[in-house]
C-alpha cells in the first residue's frame, strides 16, 4: 500500500500499481505499407505471369507474398493527436504508442484506444454538513488529464467513472473538514480561504486517482451555499455581523476625532474646558458622529450649569 496526501490531511491509502506505461515495439507506417504494396504487387505479377504455366511452387510463392502483405498490414493503425494505443498480445501488455500518425506494431495484437487529452469534470451539487454541522451546498470542477494509460487501463475498470467518483468524495470529505465561515483568525473557512481550501482539494483528488494514471491539473469550487433550509438565518446572521464590523470601526473612527479635536483646542487655547465641558462635548460629538440618521441641534442660550 502506498501513501498519498498532504501533511495537514489524513493520507490517502490507495493500492500500489502493478504496471506502468512503457513503450512497445513500433516503427513508423509509411515504410511498412509500401513494403506491403511491393509484397503484393509481387505476389499479384507472379500469379498473373506464372499461373498459366501451373507451377505449383511458383504459385504457393506468389500465395505466400500476398498472405505476408496482409499480414504486415494488420499491425498498421493511425493514431490522432491526442489519442494512445494500448497494445496487448494474447492479453500480455507490450506497451502504449502515443506518436501520431500512421504506425506499425506487431500483428495480431489487440490496441485499445485512450484519449491522452485534458478533461474536466464538474461534479453534482453534494449536500454536506461543514465543520460546524451546518448544511451546506458545495459543487467543484477538476480539470485532469491521463498521464499513464496502462494503469488508465488495467488498474481500474473505467477511469473516467473512477476520476468522477473519487472527485466527489475529495469535495464530500473537504466541506465535511472545514467550516463555511470562520469564527477564529487563524482558521480556515470555505468562503474567505478559497485559494488554501481548492489546493488542498486538488492535493486530495490526485492522491485519490493518482493509482488509476491520472494528473489532476487544477480543480476548483464551482458552488457553495447554505442549505436552503438555514440559508435566511445564516444571511441574518452574517447581516449582523457587518454591522457590528461597520458599527466597531464608525466608533473608532470617532473616538479618534473627538481626541483630535479635543487636543487642537487645548493647543490653540480656544477655549478653556474642565472635565465637565469636555465630557459633555465628547457625549455630543459622539452621538454626532456614530448616530445614522442626523441630528438636530439644540442651542443652549444659557450656560451649561443652568
Amino acid at each position: 500500500m502506498v501513501k498519498a496526501g498532504t501533511a495537514e490531511e489524513v493520507a490517502v491509502e490507495m493500492p500500489a500499481a502493478h504496471v506502468s506505461e512503457r513503450r512497445p515495439l513500433e516503427v513508423s507506417g509509411w515504410p511498412v505499407l509500401g513494403l506491403c504494396l511491393l509484397l503484393a504487387a509481387a505476389g499479384v505479377a507472379v500469379l498473373v505471369t506464372q499461373g498459366e504455366q501451373g507451377s505449383g511452387g511458383v504459385i504457393g510463392a506468389g500465395v505466400a507474398l500476398l498472405v505476408v502483405a496482409v499480414l504486415l498490414l494488420t499491425g498498421l493503425m493511425a493514431i490522432a493527436p491526442g489519442q494512445a494505443r494500448v497494445v496487448q498480445l494474447l492479453g500480455r501488455y507490450l506497451g502504449t504508442v502515443r506518436a501520431d500518425g500512421l504506425r506499425w506494431v506487431i500483428p495480431f495484437t489487440q490496441r485499445r484506444a485512450v484519449s491522452t487529452r485534458i478533461r474536466n469534470h464538474e461534479t453534482d451539487v453534494a449536500k454536506v454538513n461543514d465543520a460546524d454541522g451546518n448544511p451546506i451546498e458545495m459543487a467543484a470542477v477538476v480539470v485532469w488529464q491521463v498521464e499513464d494509460t496502462a494503469k488508465a487501463v488495467f488498474e481500474v475498470d473505467d477511469f473516467v467513472e473512477f476520476v468522477a467518483i473519487q472527485t466527489e468524495t475529495a469535495v464530500r470529505h473537504i466541506a465535511g473538514n472545514y467550516a463555511y465561515d470562520s469564527h477564529d483568525d487563524g482558521q480556515l473557512s470555505l468562503r474567505d480561504n478559497a485559494d488554501e481550501i481548492t489546493g488542498k482539494l486538488s492535493a486530495e483528488i490526485a492522491a485519490r486517482v493518482s493509482s488509476a494514471g491520472v494528473r489532476v491539473i487544477e480543480s476548483r469550487i464551482t458552488r457553495l451555499s447554505y442549505a436552503p433550509e438555514i440559508a435566511q438565518a445564516m444571511l441574518r446572521r452574517q447581516q449582523a455581523g457587518a454591522i457590528v464590523a461597520a458599527r466597531r470601526q464608525i466608533v473608532e473612527g470617532a473616538v479618534g476625532m473627538v481626541e483630535a479635536a479635543l487636543h487642537r483646542l487645548d493647543a490653540a487655547d480656544v477655549v478653556d474646558l474642565d472635565d465637565e465641558r469636555k465630557a459633555t462635548m465628547v457625549s455630543n460629538l459622539l452621538v454626532v458622529l456614530c448616530g445614522d440618521k442626523d441630528v438636530q441641534p439644540v442651542v443652549n442660550t444659557g450656560s451649561l450649569y443652568q
